[in-house]
């Protein structure tokens, strides 16, 4: 059996690829002020503050740390979680899976991490104030206010609406959810 390092690697390798294969670089808009290790080519085009550039998800050499979140909340967030998004720096991701279109968050650079682990925290502590499974969102889908999200108890995947308790398990493991996936290459 893989490890989910593994699984999340295959993944952004045949993400690449598709896109190679496709001819559709990989390219991004971002905040200059907020450069990336991603950015691998010249600015393309830019209009003021954002610029669009060619990107590659590079793995972390320091990977994000979320003890900060545990401790503020005082909780042990699941593993999976923490793998996924301490991986790799990267665009968000877009792929398919036989339920629908979806987009695999990522961050971008430290202080997107930053703001990924404040929103987190928000999440968290609007779950307790309603009294609901703590969940940690990693995906968007193509339905109106539907997350994908790790279930932090159990590690399962769930599809949860905003504000609502998890409305289906969708894998066991965000290992197993990878599996299911391909990329989407928006042309």
């Amino acid at each position: 059996m893989y490890s989910l390092e593994t699984h999340i690697d295959n993944f952004i390798t045949s993400y690449v690829k598709a896109h190679g294969e496709l001819q559709v670089p990989l390219q991004t808009e971002y905040i200059v002020e907020a450069p990336s290790e991603c950015c691998v080519g010249e600015i393309l085009s830019r209009d003021g503050e954002f610029a669009t550039t060619v990107w590659q998800p590079v793995k972390q050499d320091t990977p994000l740390s979320f003890s900060n979140v545990e401790d503020s909340l005082d909780i042990a967030l699941d593993e999976q979680f923490k793998v996924l998004f301490s991986r790799y720096w990267s665009d968000n991701l877009n792929a398919k899976s036989e339920r629908g279109k979806l987009q695999i968050l990522q961050v971008w650079n430290e202080d997107d991490g930053k703001r990924l682990q404040s929103n987190l925290i928000a999440h968290i502590l609007m779950k307790r104030q309603l009294k609901q499974e703590e969940t940690l969102f990693f995906a968007l889908t193509d339905e109106e206010d539907f997350t994908l999200s790790i279930l932090n108890r159990t590690g399962e995947v769930v599809l949860e609406q905003v504000g609502c308790e998890p409305k289906e398990v969708i894998a066991p493991s965000l290992s197993e959810f990878l599996l299911t996936l391909t990329p989407w290459v928006i042309e």
